[in-house]
């Protein structure tokens, strides 16, 4: 082995290794009634500032990064950084200017309130 390959070999063993951003689908649970839809995304460990939601042409994406602090050199693991994505079709009748979001021990809650144009109304029938 001629010299050059040496050091390219003693280069490779010192490249510091990243960690690679798993990507998962975070469980949602769906609830709807007269006046919203309510969705519940399950992303543990991320926090607010790592979260995206977005609303565009009738889809709504939500994402989230998982970042870990690890120290000193790892000789296991199954636990790392993670991105949680997810998009769904949601209907046009949503308010979008109305939509609210929140976080709470890794469970994401959106609110997707319909227009007043969407909820149920009962008609009054009137005799002649």
């Amino acid at each position: 082995m001629d010299r050059v390959q040496e050091i390219k070999k003693q280069d490779e063993k010192n490249v510091e290794k990243t960690r690679q951003l798993y990507k998962a689908t975070p469980s949602v649970d769906i609830y709807e009634n007269e006046d919203e839809i309510l969705l519940h995304a399950d992303m543990p460990g991320v926090v607010k500032e790592n979260i995206s939601v977005d609303i565009d042409n009738g889809t709504l994406s939500i994402s989230g990064v998982r970042k870990l602090e690890t120290k000193g050199a790892a000789t296991y693991e199954e636990f790392s950084d993670i991105e949680y994505v997810r998009s769904f079709s949601v209907p046009q009748t949503i308010d979008v200017e109305r939509v609210e979001a929140e976080l709470k021990n890794g469970v994401l809650k959106l609110h997707l309130p319909k227009s007043e144009a969407a909820k149920p109304r009962q008609i009054e029938i009137k005799t002649a």
